[in-house]
């Protein structure tokens, strides 16, 4: 029985004990597996830092690079580079630097610029600008020095600075830019030296042309005086003639005339009281007396009125060509009736023109059509104007810029050949015997004359049998 209890007793111990080895079985599983965990999180974390360590190496071979593709540009410029620190003390120069003032890479890094061969860089106003572009990132630009050097002798710079920053270290640096413009200054010296000695040449010779002119303008003065005092002389001479003229117009249309009228009466007298003793041969030389007196007369009287249209006053005023027309017509009323003759007057404008001579013109202008009208048919005379630019115009001895009436005349009588179309307005001027019609060819020179006192143009055009044009150009103001 004991025996049996103790077997009892030792297979429970061993129950108990193969229990405790499977609980501490599990436990040990659960450490492995954590450990895995651990193993894989390590694993994930060295290969993120070695691809860190990679980008790493990649951007210093790029910064790298970056420094030695500078240094290479810096190093081959020919202007002389420095590169500073916040204390101006020089971190790196370029060959160039070195070139220009005979010193070495031992004797520059590391070195005060102002400190820099035997203190030949020590420039208080220089100093000052370049202690100023690191705290105020400001930067100068062509800040002219003139110094001597050593092995240079005196000289003139360009300087040009500004602050930059090297990456790697977020380090804040000067970079300095040397230019020699010694030569460069020298040759505008000269430059302007001789340009000095062509401005004074050039107003010594602007001084002597100077002279010339003037003395060509005392000459020139002088003409003029004389020229004035000439044409003085000679208007108090056209004055003179002037007066004489009116001299003339006065006996012409008095003394003149009144032998003329007494010619005419007493032939008329001989004709009607005498008339029994004469015999016919007689009697028409009495006739012929009269009708040369008649035509003297009208000679006369158209020379006066040539004149009186010359040296008239002109006063100008704003007229409608209509009531000139109308004034007109009334004057030949009779010789219209007599002709059956129809005067058309449309669209007419007003003008500024001198009302008497403008009527004078109409009246000889409808004389003549009138008097040349064709006996076959009854006389048609058309009017019209109109306002007219001048860039319209075709015209010689038309004022350019202005605006022009243009004032047609018409007629359907016999006209006359084109070749007389400019010399009808020279003075007597007649196209046909006074034994077809009457009349003295001084009407027309009348009508351009008139038409010149208002700086106006007119021309004729006509056929033969097939009427006559007159077109007359006034300026409107």
């Amino acid at each position: 029985m004991m025996s049996q209890n103790k077997n009892i007793r030792l297979a429970e111990e061993f129950q108990s004990a193969i229990e405790g080895v499977v609980s501490s079985n599990k436990e040990l599983q659960t450490v492995n597996e954590e450990l895995e965990n651990y193993k894989e999180e390590i694993e994930s974390a060295n290969e993120e830092l070695t691809t860190a360590n990679l980008e790493l190496q990649t951007r210093n071979d790029l910064l790298a690079e970056s420094y030695a593709y500078s240094d290479a540009i810096i190093s081959t410029m020919h202007e002389p580079m420095l590169v500073l620190g916040k204390d101006l003390q020089v971190k790196s120069a370029n060959k160039a630097f070195y070139k220009k003032f005979g010193v070495t890479k031992e004797q520059t890094e590391g070195v005060l610029l102002y400190d820099l061969g035997d203190k030949q860089w020590n420039i208080p106003a220089l100093r000052k600008l370049l202690e100023e572009i690191i705290p105020k990132n400001s930067h100068f630009d062509n800040y002219e020095v003139k110094h001597t050097f050593l092995n240079l002798g005196e000289t003139i710079m360009s300087l040009n600075a500004s602050r930059i920053i090297q990456n790697a270290h977020r380090e804040q640096l000067i970079l300095l830019v040397i230019a020699d413009i010694t030569e460069v200054r020298h040759l505008l010296v000269e430059k302007e030296l001789k340009d000095k000695a062509l401005l004074k040449r050039e107003i010594r010779g602007r001084k002597a042309e100077k002279l010339r002119l003037e003395k060509a303008v005392d000459e020139r003065t002088q003409e003029l005086k004389e020229a004035n005092e000439l044409l003085k002389n000679k208007n108090e001479e056209l004055l003179k003639m002037n007066k004489e003229l009116e001299a003339f117009t006065y006996v012409s249309s008095h003394d003149m005339q009144e032998p003329l009228r007494k010619l005419q009466t007493f032939a008329g007298l001989i004709l009607e009281k005498e008339n029994r003793k004469l015999s016919n041969v007689g009697k028409n030389y009495f006739r012929l007396m009269q009708e040369s007196a008649e035509r003297m007369q009208q000679l006369i009287q158209d020379l006066l009125a040539f004149s009186r249209i010359s040296a008239a006053e002109r006063k100008f005023e704003n007229s409608d060509l209509n009531i000139i027309i109308e004034e007109v017509k009334k004057e030949f009323n009779e010789e219209i009736a007599e002709k059956h003759a129809v005067i058309e007057a449309k669209e007419t404008c007003e003008v500024h023109i001198i009302p008497f001579q403008f009527r004078q013109l109409m009246r000889n202008i409808i004389s003549n059509a009138l008097k040349f009208s064709n006996p076959q048919i009854p006389p048609h005379i058309k009017i019209s104007s109109r306002y007219i630019k001048y860039d319209q115009l075709n015209i010689e001895g038309l004022q350019p810029q202005k605006e022009y009436c243009h004032i047609s005349i018409t007629d359907n009588g016999i006209g006359f050949e084109s070749e007389f179309n400019t010399k009808i307005f020279e003075v007597f001027q007649k196209l046909h015997s006074k034994e077809e019609y009457a009349g003295t060819g001084i009407g027309l020179a009348i009508v351009k004359k008139i038409v010149e006192n208002h700086k106006g143009i007119i021309t004729a055009t006509s056929e033969l049998n097939k009427g006559s044009t007159f077109n007359i150009y006034i300026p409107i103001s």
